[in-house]
């Protein structure tokens, strides 16, 4: 299933949960957006809609990186002395090369690590969480670990920390309802998948 039929079904969801709890008009809103977050999150492990909206594109950072390295390899040029000279130069050369090497599939697993010092920070266990998430999507195969009954809980305990962060009622169920939705709508169960998911991974790679 693409990702606008993912989000669909997940906006459905929160819009169900938000009526459940008879929540305002913007609490409404607010959960039915949280829905279509939750049914995109499963496919933060490949390029996708999602994945695409929250990291920058790797040829701006590219092209930032590069801009620093560069200035600051002109400062310790002109400006600076002795060692501080060298080593303000190397780290501009290293910044110039490493930024070189970046790729768009590199951009999220900078973007969790982004996350996870901003949830540290802000010391906001959600956001820390979450961070750690989508830097475990940015590296493990598609339809594997976030298409699982482990990625199920880890995204589970992510919504209760945030609900109770916000304090708004229906977080927890519509994170969940929305995230689960995802899994059965990539289910080999459906006809027009060819593939499903692997629920239980790492004790068994069998598709459902």
């Amino acid at each position: 299933m693409n990702g606008t039929a993912h989000a669909a079904v997940g906006a459905a969801t929160g819009f169900i949960v938000a009526n459940t709890y008879t929540a305002t008009p913007p609490e409404t809103a607010l959960l039915v957006s949280i829905g279509i977050v939750a049914g995109l999150l499963p496919d933060l492990d490949i390029d996708g809609k999602l994945r695409g909206r929250i990291t920058l594109s790797h040829k701006l950072f590219q092209s930032v990186g590069q801009l620093i390295g560069i200035l600051m390899i002109v400062y310790s040029m002109y400006e600076g002395n002795g060692t501080n000279q060298y080593i303000g130069l190397g780290i501009g050369l290293l910044l110039f090369v490493f930024t070189s090497f970046i790729k768009q599939r590199h951009m999220l697993t900078l973007t969790g690590i982004a996350v996870i010092a901003v949830g540290l920070s802000l010391q906001e266990t959600w956001l820390f969480l979450l961070g750690i998430f989508i830097l475990i999507a940015s590296v493990v195969s598609h339809r594997s670990y976030t298409h699982s009954i482990l990625g199920v809980v880890f995204v589970w305990y992510i919504a209760y920390r945030l609900e109770l962060s916000t304090g708004l009622i229906g977080v927890q169920n519509t994170c969940l309802a929305g995230y689960i939705s995802h899994l059965v709508t990539d289910s080999k169960s459906l006809p027009f998948n060819k593939r499903g998911v692997k629920l239980f991974l790492p004790l068994s790679s069998k598709e459902f």
